[in-house]
């Protein structure tokens, strides 16, 4: 049980990486659509690439949307509207026709029944024909339904009456008629006559959305086993339209119900082969990127986002998926790792996110280009300005990537609302610019360290840096040395000068405690050493970088910083103590001389290494030439070289060459030393 338990630690890390893989390997074929993919790529213009296609099973040809929507119009413009009369309003105006009569014809007779049956004759003919409520904008002879209680009738609308209209009508029969007492009659019509017409918007648009949802989607079919299009054919509209309907067949949900955990298996090993080539990658070019599990559960954490926001964007509205900012996915991996850990794994995250959205090579050869670009143009994030041109320059890419491809697609610019995404990927590059606050969120969460967190703690005036600088002010001079050495070096090798140089001024904060047993801290000549034993002495030395781990630890300073404190000494000896010991003791262990280390593991903390030893051992120099400068600095690395303090730092001989060379140059301008010339 207890060999089970151990093996079990010991496998932990291998066990937790085969976790993790697993686990976004299901969540990101989750988030696929459970649905048949067409085998098919075919552009409308263009011709057929693939063999002769015959129908694999009948199907429906589907009509496009436009027909769908312009059959859908048709109905909405020539439906037959229904106008509702009201029989109530004729008997109430005849009801008060009696008194409206003798208040407006005073001075005639009640008993005049030619004037009186005229009104009534005409009242019946005006409410026969129907008064409109208001002005419909109809054709005169466009069919109506006239519906009277449960009683319709189709007519034409002409003959309506409109209100307002009305006294123009009766005008011309009152003239001849009743010439003299015609305004008289026209007023009163115009005070008794009311609307009794108006029309039904109910009903007539229930009529409508009934035949609109009899609309058919399909028009004709295609039986088994019948030649769909030849090879070399043009695929025209109505060609296009039934290759779109095939397509259509087989992604849709009745037809993979039957397939569907074959699909969800073709899904998952696709999805795992893409996985298995990014760990590969990291594995073999990455290995301390690989060893630290927390590290790439960050890689896989920041996939697995772009993959559920780009997921849920096609399910919302899939011509918005290019709102998506994609590109901050290489933008992070850079900023926290490197650019080409970045753009690989912004290759892999696109590849599989062509499974989900529409227009797949199209998508894909946008944001593969994109982010080649991304990875070119973003040197160093922490610059604002750097970011924004950036992101200008991605929005040009996208632009002209587009553009190409909808000019090869359509001949040629057609309908400008189909440009409509040219906007969306200025919204993307909007969105591109939260990657600030983004790395910001992911250092707390992830405990990793950004070039924007480099660039703030290198800020000679925060809190730990003056307190150095107050307590230990030769050993702050001594670090900025080491500093500006040490960054020249990366500089020349391709390393992360910013880590370096910050590394470097962080390396010795350990002296806080014990400032005065440092010779560079000592200003009045006197040395605590002599009252100390050498293994004292030594002890306080060593222990100089422990207390750096405790202090940066109280000062928050990230691990990716205090890795420079553990390291900076690797397991070099205290010599001259441990020589002054000897000549006490010979038979003294050189052990208890020795830093614990480790010895440095990458070529930025190999680096501080070689310029700490070569800045500290160069004050002791009386009188420092070129040539003896030169001399010095080659036997300080080659010692510890032979040391085996860079066995582990993945730093190459010519590497190391080329940092002597720069170690050379910048001790010599420090002491302002000249070439020696032969006399």
């Amino acid at each position: 049980m207890s060999d089970l338990k151990n093996s079990f630690y010991l496998k932990q890390p291998v066990l937790y990486k085969v976790f993790i893989f697993v686990l976004a390997t299901v969540l990101m074929v989750y988030m696929f659509p459970k649905k048949g993919k067409f085998k098919y790529q075919f552009t409308k213009g263009k011709p057929w690439q693939y063999e002769n296609l015959y129908a694999p099973f009948d199907f429906g040809i589907l009509k496009s949307q436009e027909d769908i929507e312009s059959e859908k119009e048709g109905l909405r413009t020539n439906a037959i509207p229904y106008f509702e009369v009201d029989k109530n309003v004729s008997k109430s105006v005849r009801d008060k026709l009696d008194e409206a009569y003798v208040r407006v014809l005073k001075d005639s007779t009640f008993t005049n029944k030619e004037h009186y049956n005229y009104i009534k004759r005409k009242l019946d003919w005006i409410y026969k024909q129907g008064v409109l409520n208001k002005s419909y904008a109809y054709a005169k002879d466009r069919k109506v339904y006239k519906k009277i209680g449960n009683t319709v009738s189709q007519e034409s609308f002409k003959n309506f009456l409109e209100i307002n209209s009305l006294s123009e009508v009766l005008k011309k029969e009152l003239e001849v008629r009743f010439p003299e007492e015609k305004d008289k009659f026209l007023f009163l019509f115009y005070e008794i006559v009311k609307p009794n017409v108006a029309l039904d918007k109910s009903l007539t648009n229930e009529t409508i959305e009934e035949a609109i949802s009899k609309v058919l989607e399909t028009r004709g079919s295609i039986g088994e086993d019948a030649r769909i299009i030849a090879k070399g054919e043009m695929i025209d509209k109505d060609k296009f339209q039934i290759l779109k309907s095939l397509q259509l067949q087989y992604e849709s949900e009745l037809w993979t119900k039957s397939k569907k955990n074959w699909i969800v298996f073709g899904y998952t090993l696709l999805v795992a082969l893409a996985m298995m080539m990014l760990f590969l990658f990291i594995k073999k070019y990455r290995k301390e990127v690989y060893e630290n599990n927390t590290k790439l559960t960050f890689v896989l954490f920041n996939m697995l986002l772009m993959v559920l926001l780009t997921n849920l964007v096609v399910k919302f509205n899939p011509g918005y998926v290019y709102i998506v900012p994609i590109c901050i996915l290489p933008l992070i991996i850079k900023a926290f790792f490197d650019a080409r850990l970045g753009l690989f794994t912004h290759v892999i995250t696109v590849l599989i996110l062509g499974f989900i959205v529409p227009n797949s090579f199209e998508y894909m050869f946008l944001q593969i280009i994109a982010g080649i670009v991304t990875i070119l143009t973003v040197s160093e994030l922490y610059k604002r300005a750097n970011l924004f041109i950036s992101v200008g320059q991605i929005t040009i890419v996208y632009f002209l990537a587009f553009m190409a491809f909808y000019l090869i697609q359509q001949g040629g610019i057609e309908d400008v609302k189909e440009l409509q995404p040219l906007l969306l990927f200025v919204l993307c590059g909007f969105a591109t610019l939260i990657v600030h606050p983004l790395i910001y969120g992911f250092e707390k969460i992830f405990g990793l360290v950004s070039d924007v967190s480099l660039l703030e703690l290198s800020d000679t005036n925060s809190e730990l840096l003056k307190e150095l600088s107050n307590k230990a002010p030769g050993t702050f001079h001594h670090s900025l040395n080491v500093a500006n050495i040490a960054e020249a070096a990366a500089n020349e090798i391709g390393a992360n000068a910013m880590l370096v140089r910050v590394g470097a001024l962080y390396h010795d904060v350990g002296k806080i405690k014990n400032p005065t047993f440092f010779i560079e801290n000592q200003v009045n000549g006197v040395n605590p050493h002599d009252n100390l034993s050498p293994k004292e002495s030594a002890r306080v030395i060593i222990n100089h970088a422990i207390n750096g781990i405790e202090v940066a630890k109280k000062y928050n300073i990230p691990d990716r910083v205090i890795d420079f404190i553990r390291t900076h000494h690797g397991t070099s000896t205290v010599y001259y103590f441990f020589k002054k010991e000897q000549e006490n003791n010979p038979e003294v262990s050189i052990n208890d001389f020795q830093y614990p280390g480790p010895v440095p593991f990458s070529k930025e903390t190999a680096i501080l290494m070689m310029a700490d030893s070569v800045e500290a051992a160069s004050k002791s120099l009386k009188q420092p030439t070129s040539s003896l400068i030169d001399n010095f600095v080659e036997k300080i690395i080659d010692k510890q070289m032979s040391e085996s303090q860079f066995l582990n730092a993945d730093i190459t001989f010519k590497e190391i060459q080329q940092i002597k060379k720069v170690m050379k140059r910048k001790l010599n301008n420090i002491y302002h030393l000249r070439v020696e010339y032969p006399e």
